[in-house]
């Protein structure tokens, strides 16, 4: 145990820790005014505390007995997300929680994010380095994505489900996917994409018809990604126009601790958990906006290290995979507001207000300090047998 204590990544706890800090007054400040009072930021220490036992409770169980029980898990997870469909409860107009006794709500596509990582790694890792085969690796990794993929994506969540795309391409890129496959990839992405944005602006008033008043507001959050100038201020042209307001008016400094008007003055819709960053960006500027980011850019540097240096093939991927699913988080939950990404339910990594985000993000890098643990003399190309 101590030896293992000496092998911790501390400057990774220490981040965490000022994340929670962070937290704390962004969240105070986002709610002081609000109707959940100037208490409600005391909720996140409690989450934290519960979030810190998991990570280092993680970070001592080898990683290596959660990539052989992966199928075991991904079946779990999946199984999870079925089950909304008959017991889930709706929120935002997507049925993607279940409200537990003792823990609240829970959403089990936060869950499946993790449990998708480490299946993936375990199958990517039996070909122990070498490029993947498209019928019996590419194919294969692709529809381990897609089921839990379209249960997601039919609740409605567009965020998770984006999320499970990204961490399908980070893996095979760091799976030794080829390059042609990459190119074909990529050619079929770009014409999907190109085609939905034709189809949705020829036949706009055909699909808000069919999307009826479930899928209402996925429209809504389309129409302001493709025309943000053009948004409808009473739907969720709404958030995205306040939201820009508010960044803007911060300006290179902010306007000060407490001063943000867009954000006291309950202008900003959710602001303490997925508009965070506008709390930010509008009582801070630029200069705290770019303190934030520089934060995240060393923890993820960080991670990165420990896959590099890992002696385990499974476990790099496992990184590499975590890695991929803060990046898109981070870029997401902030290019939202900038109009570079639609509008969707992603939190801010640790900052957001969120009990079931944190927890999935203490247990992801519990999972990344297992690696670093629970390292052996081992061949690089070692999957987990």
């Amino acid at each position: 145990m101590l030896s293992k204590l000496k092998r911790y990544d501390w400057f990774i706890v220490f981040l965490l820790v000022l994340f929670v800090v962070i937290s704390c007054f962004l969240v105070y400040s986002a709610t002081v005014d609000t109707k959940y009072g100037p208490d409600f930021w005391k909720r996140i220490p409690v989450n934290a505390i519960i979030g810190f036992v998991v990570f280092f409770t993680v970070s001592l169980v080898d990683f290596r007995l959660l990539i052989k029980a992966a199928p075991y898990g991904y079946i779990t997870g999946v199984l999870l997300l079925a089950a909304l469909f008959v017991w889930g409860t709706e929120r935002e107009g997507a049925v993607g929680w279940f409200t537990l006794p003792v823990i609240g709500d829970f959403q089990p596509a936060e869950l499946m994010k993790v449990l998708l990582i480490i299946a993936i790694a375990a199958y990517a890792a039996r070909k122990k380095g070498e490029r993947l085969e498209f019928i019996r690796d590419v194919v294969p990794i692709g529809l381990i994505v897609f089921v839990p993929f379209m249960l997601v994506l039919v609740q409605p969540d567009l965020g998770n489900a984006m999320i499970f795309l990204v961490i399908l391409l980070g893996m095979y890129w760091i799976s030794n996917v080829k390059y042609t496959h990459v190119l074909i990839g990529t050619a079929l992405v770009v014409a999907l994409v190109g085609g939905f944005v034709y189809t949705f602006k020829t036949y706009h008033e055909d699909i808000v018809k069919m999307a009826g008043t479930k899928y209402d507001h996925w429209v809504d959050r389309i129409d302001t990604f493709i025309d943000p100038d053009n948004v409808d201020p009473a739907k969720s042209g709404y958030q995205y126009l306040r939201s820009k307001i508010a960044i803007g008016s911060g300006g290179l400094r902010g306007d000060g601790y407490l001063k943000g008007n867009s954000v006291h003055n309950n202008f900003v819709p959710v602001a303490y958990t997925d508009g965070i960053f506008v709390v930010v960006a509008e009582e801070f500027g630029f200069i705290g906006s770019s303190a934030l980011l520089l934060l995240y850019f060393i923890l993820i540097y960080r991670m990165i290290l420990i896959s590099i240096q890992s002696t385990n093939l499974a476990g790099s991927y496992m990184i590499v995979g975590i890695v991929s699913m803060y990046v898109f988080q981070v870029f997401q939950n902030i290019g939202m507001f900038l109009g570079l990404m639609p509008l969707t339910g992603i939190t801010l990594p640790f900052v957001s207000y969120g009990g079931t985000s944190l927890l999935i993000n203490m247990l992801s890098l519990g999972l990344v300090m297992s690696v670093k643990l629970h390292q052996e003399k081992e061949s690089m190309f070692s999957a987990a047998e």
